[in-house]
């Protein structure tokens, strides 16, 4: 925190920021902010013009965005808060895990989260999903119970409770959707693109799938920073490279290659 007009917070103050503002409440959504219609969320594509992100020396908000960290909290570490959040928020829209067996479909920096988040609810077992061998490696430093090649290994048919689902790839999806239990729960945490996709639905009629969608989130951010205080080895898992403000072009080179980085971090205080 450089400045806070009101005076309540000093100078140096470690902060994160909650990167969305809320738009007005929709009849029947009043306790669901993240779909209010007219919000904004930094770094979004979704508003025209796009909404900047937080990648500056200097970063205006509301005080109400404002979140200040744990003492003694590395701010690498809390760097991981807002797609932790967005991990959080998807399994919220479950409810309990509890003894529940889990798939997190997609291994990158949402799906190493959500399923960091996941073994953090209690669930039984928790899969991780992916194509490629390095984001799987760190799945399996995260502690998940089993990691799959799902497209050498294949999933189990009928297997789990819960899916959990990041990649927002309509091959992936189609093959969660194989993979969940008759009367299971899907939600969807990774965005697919717009229009029409190409997904394989019979098996969601056939054997009574529910699916949920699960957008940015809401208050979780708060749950993030206590869980990455109380565990900050998942960012041993997740930080993969940490690049310097001076050469942002790399920190977007790196992390083009899924296989090689996991979540790249600018470091802006050099």
């Amino acid at each position: 925190m450089d400045l806070d007009p009101s005076g309540k917070l000093e100078p140096g103050t470690p902060v994160t920021v909650h990167p969305a503002t809320f738009g007005t409440p929709v009849p029947g959504a009043e306790d669901r902010p993240s779909v209010f219609p007219g919000g904004s969320y930094l770094g979004s594509a979704s508003t025209h013009p796009h909404t900047q992100g937080g990648m500056a020396e200097y970063l205006v908000v509301r005080s109400d965005m404002v979140r200040v960290l744990p003492t003694g909290m590395d701010l690498r570490v809390a760097a991981l808060s807002e797609p932790l959040g967005v991990g959080l928020h998807g399994i919220n829209i479950v409810g309990d895990l509890e003894g529940k067996k889990v798939l997190v479909s997609g291994s990158g920096p949402i799906g190493l989260l959500t399923a960091a988040g996941a073994l953090s609810k209690g669930a039984a077992e928790v899969v991780a999903a992916d194509v490629l061998d390095g984001p799987l490696s760190r799945a399996s430093q995260l502690g998940v119970t089993r990691t799959l090649r799902s497209d050498r290994d294949g999933l189990p048919t009928n297997y789990f409770d819960v899916i959990l689902e990041c990649t927002g790839v309509p091959a992936a999806v189609s093959n969660a959707f194989e993979a969940v239990r008759p009367a299971g729960l899907h939600v969807q945490v990774g965005m697919l693109a717009g229009g029409p996709q190409p997904l394989t639905i019979a098996p969601v009629i056939s054997k009574e799938i529910e699916i949920r969608g699960s957008f940015r989130f809401n208050n979780e951010i708060d749950d993030a920073v206590q869980l990455l205080a109380n565990r900050p080895e998942i960012a041993d898992a997740v930080i993969t490279h940490t690049v310097s403000a001076d050469d942002p072009v790399a920190a977007f080179v790196t992390a083009k290659n899924s296989d090689l980085s996991g979540k790249v971090l600018v470091e802006m205080w050099l």
